[in-house]
């Protein structure tokens, strides 16, 4: 079976180099008409270049359709004038990609909260402010596939990246509600949570891994994600030609007995409350709900 994504439309954001430009090329690759956004800024979010404008020459040039956009992800007009632009040239707007990035890296004990706050607005904000922008589209047109960028960082934790990972793990909570409210239009929501060789990571890989983790090694999982036999609510982990699944999951727990619902009785039943023995994967925040219910109930 061969994947095609002839007559669909795709945002891409953060596409003048990295993982955007490798997703927004296999994207027009297979027939995709594509928005290449990047405001063109180096590592920090500073400064301005015509990376959008080189990648959609690579497209034009490999016989794709493509148009430039330097919107800033954290100015809402502005994006809506990207997918306004997009849906007078195309007609619709099918996929976005929410890949636009920046880096702040301290120790929070060093980290001005300034840092903070950028690196949020423009993973998390700039996140909502694009599917913000394109979600009565999808939802006219019963049809619509948003990714998030999500990283082990904000999953799993990274020494330095205090504002990087809080916005990381805020997008995929974004992602998990959106493909609840999207399901009925068709709108399918995941995240994706890449490794990849960028100018965001470059520092960290020695050079006899570079290769290895390229780009275009994360982008098969990524353009699987906003397919039309795409999933939705999932967080994939991609990197080095390798897919993986990862889940917030949930014990059953311990129900206090009344009279004993004290410190005491939570430390003492510790190991019980932790233990991953029937585990489950919730689809939704009421799950949590009910399985607090079914333990206390005792059964």
């Amino acid at each position: 079976m061969t994947i095609s994504f002839e007559n669909r439309v795709a945002i891409v954001t953060g596409a003048g180099g990295g993982l955007g430009r490798a997703y927004a090329l296999e994207l027009a690759r297979r027939g995709a008409k594509v928005v290449v956004n990047d405001l063109g800024a180096a590592r920090d979010g500073t400064g301005h270049s015509d990376a959008a404008a080189a990648v959609v020459a690579e497209i034009e040039a490999a016989g794709g359709t493509a148009m430039a956009n330097g919107a800033s992800v954290i100015e809402l007009d502005q994006v809506e004038a990207m997918v306004a632009a997009a849906v007078e040239a195309w007609g619709r707007v099918d996929i976005l990609i929410n890949n636009a990035g920046i880096l702040r890296d301290k120790s929070f004990a060093k980290m001005d909260m300034a840092d903070f706050r950028a690196v949020v607005d423009v993973h998390l904000i700039g996140s909502a402010n694009c599917t913000k922008a394109v979600w009565e589209t999808m939802r006219a047109q019963n049809y619509g596939r948003i990714l998030m960028t999500a990283s082990s960082t904000g999953l799993y934790g990274n020494f330095g990246q205090a504002n990087y990972g809080a916005a990381k793990l805020a997008v995929a909570g974004l992602a998990k509600t959106l493909s609840i409210e999207g399901a009925k239009h068709g709108i399918r929501v995941n995240t994706i949570a890449p490794t990849a060789t960028t100018r965001m990571t470059q520092d960290i890989f020695p050079p006899e891994m570079l290769a290895r983790f390229s780009p275009e090694n994360v982008a098969p999982a990524a353009l699987y994600l906003v397919s039309e036999q795409a999933p939705s609510n999932v967080i994939i982990g991609a990197g080095a030609g390798v897919v993986q699944a990862a889940y917030v999951t949930l014990t059953p727990g311990y129900a206090l007995p009344e009279g004993h619902r004290t410190v005491e009785e939570v430390a003492a039943n510790w190991d019980r409350i932790v233990s991953r023995e029937s585990e489950i994967v919730p689809q939704s925040g009421t799950e949590q709900a009910m399985l607090i219910l079914k333990t206390s109930l005792g059964q």
